[in-house]
């Protein structure tokens, strides 16, 4: 087990140091939610109340970044603080190494409870797995393997079901239930609920919804739009729990999407998900914790890697060997101090995906452990998180990006040919204008920046943090 020390960071100072004192902590994200798809965000027609009256008392990053413009690695980012190739995800479907310390084990270990409920896709749900959530450090879980609409199939701790309804009111259902379960214990709580909307096909809809003529009708992504007003209406729930619980005071909720959106009109730049441009990486960021932060609006350029050093500070707690991380901590931010962030890495496309079917894997799953028999998929239990390859320095396939802001530099490699961009985000937030040419010095250090963090990747990728 990985050992873990307790310290007293600013806002552990604030807060108490005793561990009843401190914050749950509750970190929900969408899966393809665009960074202006939400009303507070500026949206012309989606309805989102809930968000907008959360939105209303948090902090807001307005510059907030996911680690990858798709999901897995995103989520790697986010349980371990590092940027998801380190931690063996480089694309959809691959599987985080059992290796990898997260921020579930970190909590864990230093006093919480911890839960996860709704879509997992860094690991198996199997429960012979060292990649299912248990691996990683949640005491509870309800999942699946990927995205899930209607009726799906999802894992509880390693004993699959298939409940009926909507896949993102089950998660929440989940996700409540936990919370009532362990609210009047003597520890703090944990949870991370990532919903499966609004990725497609869009079975899912709101809740009491009336008919095709009633909302969005006339929209050409009417079924994304659902699918965001019924993670809204979920997002409301929760809040609402929390008031009826009496613990709304003293919890941190933390809202964000996994990538950038699937309209590009909204997604806050140039492209949408899949792309490494800004409208693939910006995504909505929004942070209550009433006890402690002011509502306000920040610019501070910040990501997806930053959430697991953050709350690691929070929580009073760190790890006595820790990886390489690529996040900060934002709490400075996060209570009002002026706080710079180092430049931000960012890679894709230098491995393809891997496709997950969810309801179709656990289902066969399923099927075999109610007649006793061997797992179907014992393929899905480990995968490749036991290899360990190697990288030439300077092949550096994909596309890669330096933010140091306000400038970005785009790294393109394909094949041998290598095409490098240049952008000023302050003055071309759509990053139309390339000034490559006419800023060659900066260029020239920013790539090299770039390629040398781009070989520390690589140096983790291979397996060297778990040995020095």
């Amino acid at each position: 087990m990985k050992s873990i020390l307790l310290t007293i960071s600013i806002l552990a100072l604030l807060s108490g140091s005793r561990a009843d004192d401190r914050p749950n902590i509750l970190l929900v994200m969408a899966d393809d939610q665009g960074w202006g798809d939400a009303g507070f965000m500026g949206h012309p027609f989606v309805q989102t109340p809930g968000m907008d009256e959360m939105a209303g008392n948090s902090v807001v990053f307005e510059r907030f970044y996911a680690s990858a413009p798709v999901c897995s690695p995103t989520r790697a980012s986010v349980m371990t603080g590092r940027h998801p190739f380190r931690t063996n995800v480089p694309n959809h479907g691959h599987y985080m190494r059992p290796n990898e310390v997260t921020i579930a084990e970190v909590l864990r270990e230093s006093g919480y409870v911890t839960g996860h409920f709704g879509k997992w896709h860094i690991g198996s749900v199997q429960p012979d797995s060292p990649t299912n959530p248990g691996g990683a450090g949640f005491d509870e879980w309800f999942s699946a393997l990927n995205f899930f609409d209607v009726d799906p199939y999802l894992s509880r701790s390693g004993n699959y079901e298939n409940p009926k309804g909507q896949g993102s009111v089950i998660s929440m259902d989940a996700t409540i239930e936990f919370l009532e379960k362990h609210k009047d214990g003597d520890k703090p709580m944990f949870t991370v609920t990532w919903f499966p909307a609004p990725h497609g096909p869009f079975a899912e809809v709101p809740v009491d919804f009336r008919g095709e003529d009633e909302l969005y009708a006339s929209e050409k992504s009417k079924g994304y739009f659902l699918e965001i007003t019924l993670i809204d209406q979920q997002i409301a729930r929760l809040r609402a729990s929390l008031r009826d619980m009496g613990i709304e005071d003293n919890t941190i909720l933390w809202y964000t999407s996994d990538n950038g959106g699937l309209v590009e009109a909204s997604s806050g730049g140039r492209k949408k998900k899949g792309s490494i441009y800004e409208g693939g990486l910006r995504v909505l960021s929004i942070v209550e914790w009433p006890a402690k932060l002011k509502p306000a609006r920040i610019s501070l350029p910040s990501s997806s890697s930053d959430i697991y050093p953050t709350l690691v500070s929070i929580a009073g707690a760190v790890v006595s060997h820790q990886p390489q991380l690529d996040g900060v901590d934002l709490s400075p931010a996060l209570i009002g101090r002026e706080q710079e962030h180092p430049p931000m890495g960012f890679w894709h496309d230098h491995t393809g995906g891997q496709s997950t079917h969810s309801d179709r894997i656990i289902k066969a799953l399923m099927e075999a452990q109610q007649a006793g028999q061997p797992t179907p998929h014992p393929e899905r239990i480990l995968k490749n998180v036991k290899e360990f390859p190697t990288f030439d320095r300077g092949d550096y396939k994909g596309h890669a990006a330096w933010n140091d802001w306000p400038w970005k530099l785009h790294r393109i490699q394909k094949g041998d040919e290598v095409r490098v961009e240049l952008y000023n985000l302050e003055l071309d937030p759509m990053e139309a204008t390339d000034l490559a040419g006419s800023e060659k010095g900066r260029a020239t250090e920013m790539l090299k920046e770039l390629e040398e963090w781009q070989s520390s990747v690589y140096d983790s990728w291979e397996g060297k943090d778990y040995t020095n």
